[in-house]
């Protein structure tokens, strides 16, 4: 199931392509025509679009796993509506294994996608000087485990989704969260009545712990608030997925 779900994204590369494309263009974007004003006022000194980097890049990885894992949601909907399914229930495999295939083949993605907007980042000047190896595997280990979290979520919306549309719509609030949250401003910054969103959400937590880790600023209480978000998302996704699969159709 692994190999299929992987053969699917090498067949039809276009639907990650446009997932993929959309941070990039976003820390693009924030560089080249936001970037010296934002660093200098996250700086507090001149116009200097380095600062902005550094603060913007944490959060933009996070959300290239928000954008990945929506094809996983179009995929796991397309399949449930095509019938391959009630094919894969009338043979002798495991019926686990079809979400397992789903998520595994995610998360590689997911690992892949933030490598390729890692490296974006770093040709047009990010640096993590601060990082030792214990900061980097710690780092990793959040971006693995929040992707894991994150496709099961994904997982269950394609389940309850009706079609592949419907499965992209139900699966957007993954990519506007971080819109909302402490990866292109502090939160302090936010409308008081924005900060509760902001603050209340697992992607603040996760980018403040992922920036801590990377860039030495303080993590504090974000690092357990991180690790606790993505494993109850994580377990609350495997029990939504799996009772949801594991219906008779109708």
């Amino acid at each position: 199931m692994l190999r299929r779900n992987l053969l699917h994204a090498r067949r039809y590369p276009s639907l990650t392509l446009n997932l993929l494309l959309t941070p990039i263009m976003l820390l693009l974007l924030f560089v080249y025509v936001f970037g010296d004003t934002m660093s200098a006022g996250i700086g507090g000194g001149g116009p200097d679009r380095t600062e902005y980097i550094a603060y913007i890049v944490p959060g933009l990885l996070l959300m290239t796993i928000g954008s990945t894992v929506i094809g996983t949601a179009v995929s796991v909907s397309t399949d449930m509506t095509e019938g391959i399914i009630a094919r894969f229930r009338t043979m002798a495999i495991h019926r686990g294994s079809v979400l397992v295939g789903h998520v595994v083949g995610s998360v590689l993605q997911s690992v892949m996608s933030v490598v390729l907007v890692g490296a974006v980042a770093v040709a047009i000047g990010f640096r993590s000087t601060d990082a030792g190896v214990l900061e980097w595997l710690a780092a990793f280990g959040l971006l693995v485990l929040f992707a894991l979290a994150l496709t099961w979520i994904a997982v269950g919306m394609g389940l309850v989704s009706p079609n592949a549309e419907a499965a992209s719509n139900n699966a957007m609030p993954l990519i506007l969260l971080p819109l909302i949250s402490s990866a292109f401003v502090p939160v302090d910054a936010l409308p008081g009545w924005l900060r509760p969103i902001a603050e209340y959400q697992p992607f603040t937590p996760a980018i403040e712990t992922l920036r801590g880790l990377l860039l030495g600023s303080e993590i504090g209480r974000n690092g357990w608030l991180a690790v606790a978000w993505c494993l109850g998302l994580a377990v609350l996704g495997y029990f939504w997925s799996t009772s949801t699969f594991n219906r008779d159709p109708k």
